[in-house]
């Protein structure tokens, strides 16, 4: 809850402790920096070297580029969707692959809350219109999955439309699969430590404060709520057919790394070289809900 005062601190309990959060005051608490790397059972004590990390990342790039070439040729869709908490680093990630594509075949979706006319469609009818034509890329920053979490916690959407989705969606994404299209699905996750971190990183960073939305400040104290939803989504929507690739993305470099080389294995293009993509690291990437229990 909100501070009496107006400012925006606020009490938090993290591991049994009550603590004082405030994310105007410049300097951050010495209990989030010294914890927010191993938070939420992050298995490296340290963050990937710069510059290994912008050597594979350059090597990764350079498949992807020869992957674009491929879609194109063969007229294949590929689609990508990432999910994850405030800040868990989903458009960094998105960023990473798309920064070399080609843009007249490779496109980003973020959209804003639905207009007028959106909201009294389909639930799925704006995100559909979206899907990639045959030789392009198309990745999700956030998706229709914001009802399966933000929807739910913050109050937007009604019990009914909440149960409604998760029955809808198995249905829906056997559809993209049977449809043809290469459908990945992503979810970023972050300790509590660390996305408080990351919260006060944009909050004093005059080019990131952008980022920092009133919707983060809302949702500092609901962190147990987002949890919950966050498990039975991944329960009632990881299939074999649309399994849900999980990342333990404290360490931004180690997960775009390993979100790249996730798709990279997963596809069967023309001069596709193993050795340049590398292997994935198990450690910080699974699949499905019980890699995170």
């Amino acid at each position: 809850m909100a501070d009496p005062t107006g400012n925006r601190a606020v009490n938090l309990e993290i591991d049994g402790k009550l603590r004082r959060f405030d994310i105007d005051d410049p300097v951050l608490p010495d209990w989030i920096d010294d914890a927010s790397l191993a938070s939420g059972g992050y298995p490296y004590d340290d963050k990937m070297d710069k510059d290994k990390y912008e050597k594979q990342l350059e090597q990764l790039q350079i498949e992807l580029v020869k992957v674009q070439f491929w879609l194109k040729a063969t007229g294949k869709r590929l689609m990508a969707l990432f999910e994850g908490r405030d800040a868990a680093g989903k458009g960094g990630t998105i960023f990473s692959i798309h920064a070399y594509l080609n843009p007249r075949s490779a496109r980003v979706v973020a959209l804003n809350k639905p207009t007028e006319t959106e909201a009294g469609q389909w639930y799925f009818q704006r995100y559909v219109a979206h899907f990639p034509t045959a030789g392009e890329i198309v990745l999700f920053d956030r998706s229709w999955y914001n009802r399966a979490g933000v929807e739910p916690v913050m109050g937007f959407c009604t019990p009914q439309q909440y149960e409604d989705f998760l029955k809808a969606v198995p249905r829906f994404e056997d559809t993209i699969h049977d449809e043809g299209i290469i459908f990945f699905k992503f979810w970023l996750d972050i300790g509590r430590e660390m996305q408080l971190k990351r919260f006060h990183d944009r909050r004093h960073d005059p080019l990131k404060i952008w980022k920092l939305s009133p919707m983060d400040i809302a949702a500092l104290d609901k962190w147990h709520d987002y949890t919950k939803k966050r498990d039975i989504m991944l329960e009632k929507t990881h299939t074999q057919e649309t399994p849900w690739t999980i990342l333990l993305a404290n360490d931004k470099r180690r997960a775009r790394l390993n979100v790249i080389r996730h798709m990279l294995l997963a596809l069967d293009y023309e001069g596709k070289d193993k050795s340049a993509i590398g292997e994935i690291d198990h450690k910080i990437l699974g699949q499905g809900p019980k890699f995170l229990k």
